[in-house]
């Protein structure tokens, strides 16, 4: 990468090269890492097509280049990651943001639309994106994320200073051992639900990057579903809603079958944008 390189020149270079190594979308790849080293949108990156790269932004789009090959997620290579409209911060202490977890939101600000100042609990908050979403889009709530992982709480306390989301607090608490003293209008939750057993199965980005206590439960995925049956009459108001989140396949009405038992009929599972059934609604 001596001569100069226009951006036109690194997409058609790495287009070729990304797809030589066999990714599946070799453009998106070099297109991401292109907008975040440019700060920019997709079509500004074709807008400003003939303009050349400086020697520092070649060297670090070279060195992101080799982490790419080694199947490093994108969103850790540039350090963030967009959810509902928003930058976050990501880094391999916490699960990436994904799409499907943005009809969780959806679900979840629909079950308080009647509520004022809602009180709302996150489980399990990672970097934060669910907490600070719905703190965000619903400026009246009182939010609490919690976490067992102090670096997790880290990145969801600089995302919310970064992002100004001032009516959330985070505090660490392993809910497996210990229950919330309040109550709460809403709880919101993407829990490990990745078995022990599936955890084999899942693609060398997720597998050997992400963090493995926000993908599974070392068991049979369901771990956290079982607890949340014995905590819910303690920690959620009456009529009120648990939203979750649900893996694929058989996950879904499992997950379903632990409430049922408990005693809970009042609920749905609703499918994502893909036509998965992925978010789970308990209400009370």
């Amino acid at each position: 990468m001596s001569k100069t390189w226009r951006i036109i020149d690194l997409i058609h270079w790495s287009e070729s090269y990304f797809k030589e190594k066999e990714f599946n979308n070799p453009r998106f790849e070099i297109e991401w890492l292109l907008c975040s080293l440019l700060e920019c949108s997709r079509l500004d990156l074709y807008m400003r097509f003939d303009e050349p790269l400086s020697k520092s932004q070649l060297s670090s789009l070279r060195k992101w280049v080799k982490r790419r090959l080694k199947k490093e997620p994108l969103q850790y290579i540039t350090g963030s990651c967009d959810f509902y409209g928003r930058q976050f911060i990501v880094n391999p202490d916490v699960l990436i943001p994904r799409p499907e977890t943005e009809r969780l939101i959806d679900e979840a600000i629909k079950c308080i639309q009647n509520i004022k100042s809602p009180k709302i609990l996150d489980i399990g908050t990672g970097s934060g994106c669910i907490a600070i979403t719905m703190a965000m889009e619903r400026s009246d709530a009182h939010v609490l994320g919690i976490d067992n992982s102090e670096e997790s709480l880290c990145v969801a306390k600089k995302n919310s200073s970064i992002l100004n989301a001032n009516n959330l607090f985070f505090e660490k608490m392993d809910i497996q051992k210990t229950t919330p003293e309040d109550k709460f209008d809403l709880i919101v939750s993407n829990p490990p639900y990745v078995s022990k057993k599936e955890m084999a199965t899942l693609m060398t980005d997720v597998k050997d990057f992400e963090p493995d206590v926000a993908l599974t439960d070392f068991d049979d995925g369901l771990t956290f579903y079982r607890r949340f049956t014995d905590i819910l009459p303690t920690i959620l108001s009456d009529g009120s809603s648990m939203v979750l989140e649900v893996g694929l396949g058989k996950h879904p009405k499992q997950a379903a079958s632990i409430f049922k038992e408990a005693g809970y009929s009042d609920l749905d599972i609703i499918s994502d944008y893909n036509g998965d059934q992925r978010v789970l609604i308990i209400r009370t």
